[in-house]
């Protein structure tokens, strides 16, 4: 038997790995700086979590789902959790914050498991950092949450494009939804079998179609459906987030399908990503956690794809290297044993180094040091130690010079540049 990956899962090494641990460093040290405390969830919920809070018509919970019976008295349904916010939000009422301090700022990052057609961007295991906010109704908590997005993706240098849109409320979002099943009624023969299902199940998904896409440019639009209190609600969020600089388009297209969604809803897309180019997407819920049997309180939340955000970097050239900054190369038992202290010594001063084998030969640790990246390598013989001395050789110049140890780390800086 040939032991090989599953379809859809990937083995993240190197370069790979470095990009995914960019985004979640970054997206975490300004999660902190807005004031955002973590929460981490279990990996494996009951079904029923995400029947009640994704819904029973969704994608996620009709075909995507890893679902399996628990070996426990009852035989429990469980599920790989397909994503992160319905399991923040129970966490959020089981802890009984909804009553007792329901204004929380939450962020939690991790794998999740979707059943899908796999594709570069879009894998069966994927990552997500995720960021909820409870108990803020106002337009000013939405404009700060896309804020934050723009600040992490200008941090992390990616080309994007932030689209924004509302999609209402209980009180007037039931004349959109219903001027769209009269739309899709009546065009009927040219919808696809998956937008016939839609039309009476859940039919703000029919803008959501790839198949159709082209023919539900001319369906209704949410924002030509505002009440008042809506409409007002938007304009705060955009005359925000243009005080703050922040660059967004307006795309009446996008909804949110499930009915605890209201008012904004976003994505934002990254360059040099094809077809699976959404690095963000999130919007306001705030009839969510009453749904799932806690108080009436408002929440908003996005969900960065980490996967996604660093083959953006990638593809932008922006992934960090890997390289060393020094390889160190020692000739001889003595040397090893000097050469361990002032490998310490080196990432003390907070430089990446990397020891070489003691076993073999000169000419192959300059090669092997040149192939790892290293800027310099740093050789240590017996006449080095008795005279207290390294030679540091820039790699890719091929100068070499003769340094005290206390000096090893500035020359090292020095290595390759211009």
């Amino acid at each position: 038997m040939e032991l090989t990956r599953l379809r859809g899962f990937r083995d993240l090494i190197g370069a790979d790995a470095s990009a995914m641990s960019l985004v979640e460093e970054r997206a975490r040290v300004l999660a902190e700086r807005y004031s955002m405390k973590e929460v981490r969830i279990p990996v494996l919920e009951r079904t029923q979590l995400y029947q009640r809070s994704t819904g029973e018509t969704s994608d996620i919970v009709e075909k995507q789902m890893y679902t399996f019976a628990d070996r426990d008295e009852g035989e429990t349904v469980v599920a790989l959790r397909p994503e992160g916010t319905p399991g923040v939000v129970r966490a959020y009422i089981e802890a009984g914050l909804d009553r007792t301090d329901p204004e929380q700022r939450l962020f939690y990052s991790g794998p999740m498991f979707r059943r899908e057609r796999p594709q570069k961007g879009r894998y069966r295991q994927f990552y997500q950092f995720g960021v909820e906010v409870f108990g803020r109704p106002d337009a000013a908590c939405d404009a700060e949450i896309l804020i934050m997005i723009d600040e992490l993706c200008r941090d992390l240098k990616v080309p994007f494009t932030m689209e924004i849109n509302s999609i209402g409320d209980q009180k007037c979002r039931p004349a959109f939804r219903e001027a769209l099943v009269q739309w899709g009624r009546a065009h009927w023969d040219a919808l696809c079998d998956d937008c016939h299902n839609r039309i009476d199940r859940n039919p703000l998904r029919l803008l959501d179609c790839k198949i159709d896409a082209k023919l539900t440019e001319s369906a209704p639009k949410s924002l030509d459906y505002l009440c008042g209190e809506c409409r007002a609600h938007f304009d705060t969020v955009k005359e925000l987030l243009i005080a703050a600089n922040v660059q967004f388009i307006v795309n009446p297209r996008m909804v949110r399908g499930l009915d605890y969604y209201t008012r904004t809803a976003f994505e934002v897309m990254a360059g040099g990503l094809g077809a699976q180019s959404t690095v963000v997407a999130g919007g306001r819920y705030d009839g969510l956690v009453e749904t799932m049997g806690g108080a009436a309180v408002a929440g908003i939340g996005f969900a960065i794809g980490i996967d996604r955000m660093a083959l953006a970097l990638q593809a932008a050239g922006l992934a960090p290297a890997a390289a060393p900054d020094a390889a160190i190369i020692a000739m001889g038992p003595a040397a090893t044993r000097h050469a361990i202290v002032v490998a310490r010594n080196l990432r003390e001063a907070n430089l990446n180094v990397e020891m070489l084998s003691p076993e073999r030969k000169m000419k192959a640790l300059l090669a092997r040091a040149s192939k790892i990246g290293a800027r310099a390598a740093v050789i240590i013989g017996d006449d080095e130690i008795a005279r207290g001395v390294v030679q540091v050789r820039d790699l890719k110049h091929s100068t070499q010079r003769e340094v005290t140890v206390a000096e090893a780390a500035r020359a090292i800086a020095a290595a390759g540049k211009e």
